[in-house]
């Protein structure tokens, strides 16, 4: 199939999604003399250089250039450094992730396997002659070492490149030093194995067995000459890694960390900074209970701080726990159903916001990434906004409708908004609440708006979105798509230009297009977000009362409607045509999940609990059940399965079930198979041509 080179679907192929040219992970030095962050040279260019930001006169400068440094050879990525960006989706290239000593100078980096350091001050960057292939080098907070991780062990070399050692090397193939396992990557949003003490002579490494994890193999049946990968899966029900933490000294000197790991097996988060002990946060197995624990690095003896516990489950947050500067613990928990930022034991914020992450701590107060709460004046429907609290009050950073985030650092804040009106994120920085700089993007224009109305559905409020066609004149129903994902952790409705691009483009080829996030989304409250609990289809129930709702008061015609997801969305769709044929006429699922007993231990616990002791929920939410294929006498709706065969998280295995599964039962389908393709579809022709073979199904199946 050809297209237009700029048709949009090549466009948003080929700029991942309009994010290539735009800036991103920032960092701010402690005297506010210099913001580092990462850029691509251009919308279609993939390959990110380290850039540095004077925040005073706003003067920007290349401090390391990919390109250069590799001297024009192409990239080379280990299976190890690969699966590591396919757990953060990462796509780009060239420079995709630094990290810095404490003051902002020196900033270290991996390229193709090989170890760089950049002189932020200077702008001059070296290659550091290490053995590799390097994974997640990280200086120590004075500047003199880096630390990284090559062949499962945990190696560190002065910052100049003498004195290479390991500190600890894996005592077999299953074993590893200073690597998140696959489920704290994947689920836990820990993607870091070791932690640099403030003192630069130690740090907190965990060390990983995979033994006990099940062998699944991936393969791609495209190319039979080539051997299967083999990988460790913990699927729900099953054995995770076993996961410990030491204290390890450049002296060679090392200590375990002592907890009860067979109560609390889950390493979730490690914070070790100058204000207090090192932190962990560590959870038992169901989720339902978790400590905060200080540590004597001494000792490696233990002590709780602070102890949780929820009926349901226990969230975890970005930026917590970790101490504030006057040694206080700072946390987000769910208290008087509300999710609150707490320093001590004292909670400063209550119903009005619904705090998502802690974005820096300082002696003033506690910078904070939220939305409105169920107590708010008004929903502000897909905001997020950026707070100061502390015991006096709460104050609001950002002022525009949009999404805000922020990294701050002495005094000078970088914030990044996103508004439904303009294209991309604009990036400002801020020095003592005045602005002094703005970030340059370099992303391409879209070249479509999204014609959107941001509105709520049903009984319940259900988040909306609802999109027409561009040059729609109002005269006409449309048949409806419905484009969810609609679950845990992935909002989809969000007051963003960009977040929208994708539904609007369908929505042009003659849709009226709904997303709707009902329970088990993000960004509303506690207990929006655990109804799901036991029972994930009643997210699709909220898909029906919204899409029923909206039709009272937009044009979507209920004769023909249609909905596709991918990941959750793609079990989403799948069950709606299944379940609820007199709602749904066709549906696409994308990498769906149809058996919840093979994804991971970690998420699918959460939500349905272990598979042997509650059998039923995980038969209620499959859909290869029984209850998941429905009754025969029911209508049998177009269904269009895709899938890639190199997903090493939902894996193939899913479609392949259901698609016998539906031959079983004598129920027509379609299965596209995307060769070489993972979780992620960033291959430019395979993401364009997608997006057009599913226009062409939905029509076809509607009778368009």
């Amino acid at each position: 199939m050809t297209t237009m080179s700029d048709s949009f679907p090549r466009r948003h192929a080929r700029t991942q999604r309009f994010t290539l040219g735009a800036p991103r992970a920032f960092t701010v030095a402690p005297d506010g003399s210099r913001v580092a962050f990462l850029r691509s040279s251009s919308g279609t260019d993939r390959a990110n250089a380290l850039w540095v930001l004077d925040p005073g006169d706003g003067t920007e400068r290349v401090a390391a250039d990919p390109r250069a440094l590799l001297g024009g050879t192409a990239e080379h990525l280990s299976p190890q450094e690969r699966a590591r960006r396919e757990r953060s989706r990462e796509g780009g290239a060239g420079i995709v992730g630094y990290a810095t000593d404490e003051a902002l100078e020196l900033a270290s980096f991996a390229l193709s396997g090989r170890l760089f350091v950049a002189e932020l001050r200077a702008g001059t960057a070296r290659e550091l002659p290490v053995r590799g292939p390097v994974i997640d080098p990280r200086p120590s907070p004075d500047g003199h070492h880096v630390a990284y991780v090559a062949q499962g062990a945990l190696h560190v070399v002065g910052a100049e490149g003498e004195g290479e050692r390991t500190l600890a090397e894996g005592e077999s193939e299953q074993v590893s030093y200073g690597l998140a396992e696959f489920i704290a990557a994947e689920e836990m949003g820990r993607s870091r194995g070791f932690w640099w003490g403030p003192e630069s002579d130690r740090l907190l490494v965990a060390r990983v067995d995979d033994a006990p994890v099940s062998r699944w193999w991936i393969s791609d049946p495209a190319h039979p000459e080539r051997e299967p990968q083999r990988v460790a899966y913990p699927a729900a029900g099953t054995a995770n890694a076993d996961v410990r933490l030491f204290v390890i000294g450049l002296d060679g000197g090392r200590t375990e960390v002592m907890w009860d790991r067979a109560r609390y097996p889950y390493l979730a988060h490690v914070h070790w900074s100058a204000a207090g002990a090192p932190l962990l946060l560590v959870q038992a197995r169901d989720q339902r209970s978790q400590l905060f624990l200080a540590v004597d690095p001494e000792s490696g003896a233990t002590r709780m701080v602070h102890a949780d516990e929820d009926p349901v489950w226990l969230e975890l947050f970005p930026g917590v726990p970790c101490w504030s500067p006057s040694g206080q613990l700072v946390r987000i928990a769910d208290e008087g159903g509300a999710r609150v930022l707490a320093v001590g034991e004292r909670p400063l914020t209550g119903a009005q916001l619904h705090v998502r992450a802690v974005l820096d701590v300082s002696d003033d107060d506690v910078l904070v990434s939220a939305s409105a709460g169920e107590a708010a004046a008004e929903p502000e429907i897909g905001e997020v906004h950026v707070y100061r609290v502390n015991e006096l009050g709460v104050e609001r950073v950002s002022q525009e409708p949009g999404v805000h985030s922020a990294v701050r650092s002495g005094g000078v804040t970088v914030l990044v908004s996103a508004a439904p009106d303009r294209p991309g994120a604009r990036v400002r920085v801020f020095r003592d609440g005045k602005g002094t700089a703005t970030i340059a993007s370099y992303a391409e224009n879209p070249g479509l708006s999204p014609r959107v109305t941001l509105t709520q559905g049903g009984a319940r409020r259900v988040p909306c979105a609802v999109l027409m066609p561009t040059d729609y004149r109002g005269d006409t129903s449309l048949p409806v798509l419905m484009d969810p994902y609609g679950g845990p952790h992935g909002p989809r409705v969000v007051a963003a230009h960009n977040a929208l691009l994708t539904s609007q483009w369908f929505a042009d080829q003659g849709f009226a297009v709904v997303v709707a996030d009902g329970r088990g989304t993000p960004g509303r409250s506690p207990a929006w977000e655990k109804e799901i609990h036991h029972d994930l289809t009643v997210a699709l129930d909220d898909q029906i009362d919204a899409l029923q709702d909206l039709a009272k008061t937009h044009p979507l015609d209920l004769n023909r409607v249609a909905i596709r997801g991918w990941s959750f969305g793609g079990w989403l769709a799948g069950l709606a045509v299944l379940r609820r044929p007199d709602v749904f006429h066709a549906a696409i699922a994308g990498a769906p999940v149809t058996d919840w007993r093979l994804y991971d231990t970690h998420y699918t616990e959460r939500y349905l609990g272990d598979p042997a002791a509650h059998p039923e929920s995980y038969a209620q939410s499959s859909l290869l059940t029984d209850e998941g294929l429905s009754d025969p006498a029911d209508p049998h709706r177009p269904l269009m399965i895709v899938h890639g065969l190199a997903d090493d998280n939902v894996v193939v295995a899913h479609a392949l079930r259901l698609s016998s599964a539906l031959l079983s039962a004598g129920r027509p389908h379609e299965v596209l198979p995307l060769s070489g393709v993972t979780h992620m579809t960033p291959q430019e022709q395979v993401a364009e041509n997608l997006l057009l073979l599913q226009v062409d199904f939905l029509k076809r199946s509607l009778g368009l």
